[in-house]
């Protein structure tokens, strides 16, 4: 098994990156939140690698955290979640955003990955609870109770930002109801 790839940069192409080991090109499939923190070509890189071998090929993907390829690693081993749909869901979201999706129980949030359903996040959801628990433990992960799931959900439709959503949630006090929060909300971010 091949667990972790040290070498040249030599290729960058969408999802894929070629990395030479002292000579042996390693083609790896890589999340987009991999490739847009990669070094330039040439560079030196270190890669965490998941060996994926199936009847009719055997692929190699990479990823720069521990936190991603452990992400991965459960993802795939939920039935009809294969590395593609996991490394769409890893492009889609970071890690951190994925456990709170999973605490929150947010069908809508996984949804909006391209190729994910509704059906698929329903069980992503159920599978994966509990299982992302160390990443809650981050700091930018708030909200705790479903007025703010709620609230939340309200300002991510209305085209704010995630990182904008998060930051207002923490300004409110923790009993809000949902619909004070949003009207709160929406005043703090209209300064």
């Amino acid at each position: 098994m091949i667990s972790r790839l040290t070498g040249l940069l030599a290729e960058k192409s969408p999802p894929h990156v070629l990395v030479d080991c002292n000579g042996v090109g390693y083609e790896v499939q890589v999340p987009m939140s991999t490739f847009y923190n990669l070094p330039e070509l040439g560079a030196r890189v270190t890669l965490l690698t998941q060996f994926v071998v199936r009847e009719d090929a055997q692929l190699l993907y990479g990823f720069l955290t521990a936190g991603e390829r452990a992400s991965f690693r459960e993802l795939t081993k939920i039935s009809g979640v294969g590395p593609r749909i996991a490394l769409a869901l890893l492009s889609g979201l970071s890690t951190d955003e994925l456990a709170q999706a999973v605490a929150a129980q947010d069908v809508a949030r996984l949804i909006k990955v391209p190729g994910i359903g509704k059906k698929t996040a329903e069980r992503l959801l159920l599978e994966l609870k509990g299982k992302l628990s160390p990443v809650l433990s981050a700091p930018g992960f708030s909200v705790v109770s479903p007025a703010q799931s709620d609230i939340l959900q309200a300002l991510l439709a209305l085209g704010y930002t995630d990182r904008e959503a998060q930051a207002v949630l923490k300004q409110l006090p923790a009993d809000v109801s949902v619909s004070d929060g949003i009207k709160l909300a929406l005043k703090n971010l209209a300064r």
